[in-house]
């Protein structure tokens, strides 16, 4: 499967300023990953520490914080990792999920998650 992009914008929690990025779709991640910077930036504070594996086996340990996440017409609240300076925007699972949405990986799109509810 390749990678595709797609724009969100983010906001912090009480509003305000807000970015529009083109974020890579990466399901394998479980968080949204932004440039710290880009977050301090739109107000967004660290709330936690978590401890993460990337992809080569090594395990850092990175600063979180919430945010609002829009794509189209929905928007929802999620977890965000404060990356590296230069890191890529990745769109991460826990916000797919909270948006609905799924990953079209023949058409590369995301569409409209058929969610469960028990």
């Amino acid at each position: 499967m390749g990678t595709f992009s797609v724009p969100v914008r983010f906001s912090g929690m009480s509003g305000g300023a807000s970015v529009d990025i083109e974020a890579t779709v990466d399901t394998g991640s479980a968080y949204t990953t932004l440039p710290g910077s880009v977050l301090r930036d739109l107000g967004i504070e660290p709330i936690d520490l978590r401890r993460f594996v990337l992809a080569d086996g090594h395990i850092v340990e990175t600063e979180i914080g919430e945010a609002r996440a829009t794509l189209g017409d929905q928007s929802v609240t999620t977890v965000v990792a404060f990356g590296e300076e230069g890191s890529p925007p990745l769109l991460g699972a826990y916000t797919l999920e909270g948006l609905g949405l799924a990953v079209d990986p023949i058409l590369q799109r995301l569409v409209p998650a058929r969610l469960v509810m028990y």
